[in-house]
């Protein structure tokens, strides 16, 4: 069951504005391809940011259609191509946050630094708000004042509970503490937000490892969900650092921050393909109401939809 609705009851759909943005050229090649060329498909698909990966096996599906003669006013191929995306991305329903069965619901929100992570947490912690959670945001980033009070002013504007811990103490004893408060004030949904981090730092993955191991220690089956706050306009340099975070901590699911401001779409594809980890939630302007579910049905959709 979702917790919360995608707005579709919008004039334009979140998926047709992203697709406006940058993934027109595809679905206009893809109804072309009886007239140009595979290489054509492939630079398209590379240059909106699918990722080889992504783009070979695309590519591959066209070729194989194309071979079959499945061309006749580029219907046969648009479907082929919209199958194969598809199957990349799975399900909707398998980008849905994991709920805890009991108790509080831990969430741990990761990422290197500038991605949007902090207001990330803020819009994570809105969402539920409003879906009728009793939520608690805890503050484990003990390096940046300012991120810290930034999180406790939004904390006090949605009406939820802030823990953080003192300057520059460990991040790992913030959870432990969080936790601990999480589970003797009746809790629903517990916000771990950590320090932005270079995920090239070895020492600093080391500290988001022994918070992991911390939460893991403390609460049965938790983190239930850790996501990885991911900038969409970075394109494939998002790849390496899901690679380098999920060799750490397990990322189960990617918050696709910005991605109302990239015209690269197609690193949803890439990071499913990549990697086999869902975009969950996705950014779509600077709002605190604006972060909302991926929709994979949605998105593919949107990305074939005739232009409007």
């Amino acid at each position: 069951m979702r917790l919360f609705k995608t707005p579709l009851e919008k004039k334009k759909g979140l998926w047709r504005r992203i697709v406006d943005l940058g993934l027109t050229d595809v679905r206009v090649l893809a109804r072309g391809m009886d007239h140009v060329s595979l290489e054509d498909l492939e630079e398209t698909l590379l240059r909106a940011d699918f990722g080889v990966k992504a783009t070979l096996r695309l590519t591959d599906r066209a070729e194989e259609a194309l071979r079959r003669g499945q061309t006749k006013g580029g219907e046969a191929l648009t479907s082929a191509l919209k199958t194969e995306i598809t199957a990349i991305l799975g399900r909707s329903d398998r980008a849905e946050l994991q709920v805890a069965d009991s108790g509080p619901t831990v969430y741990l929100v990761i990422g290197v630094n500038g991605v949007g992570k902090t207001t990330s947490v803020a819009k994570l912690a809105n969402l539920f708000a409003k879906a009728g959670k009793r939520v608690m945001v805890a503050a484990a980033d003990t390096y940046r004042a300012g991120a810290v009070a930034q999180l406790e002013t939004w904390a006090q504007r949605l009406g939820v509970d802030f823990l953080k811990g003192q300057q520059g103490g460990d991040p790992a004893a913030v959870a432990f503490d969080a936790l601990e408060a999480a589970a003797t004030r009746g809790i629903e949904v517990l916000l771990i937000d950590t320090a932005g981090r270079l995920h090239t730092n070895r020492s600093l993955m080391d500290e988001l490892i022994k918070i992991d191991r911390v939460v893991r220690r403390r609460v049965s089956g938790a983190p239930h969900e850790t996501l990885l706050v991911l900038d969409a306009t970075v394109g494939q340099n998002a790849i390496r650092q899901l690679e380098a975070f999920k060799a750490a901590v397990g990322v189960t699911g990617i918050v696709l921050a910005k991605l109302d401001s990239s015209s690269k779409g197609g690193i949803v594809v890439a990071l499913r393909e990549e990697y086999g980890v869902p975009v969950k939630l996705v950014g779509t302007g600077e709002g605190i109401d604006d972060l909302a579910p991926f929709d994979a049905e949605d998105f593919v959709d949107a990305l074939f939809a005739a232009p409007a």
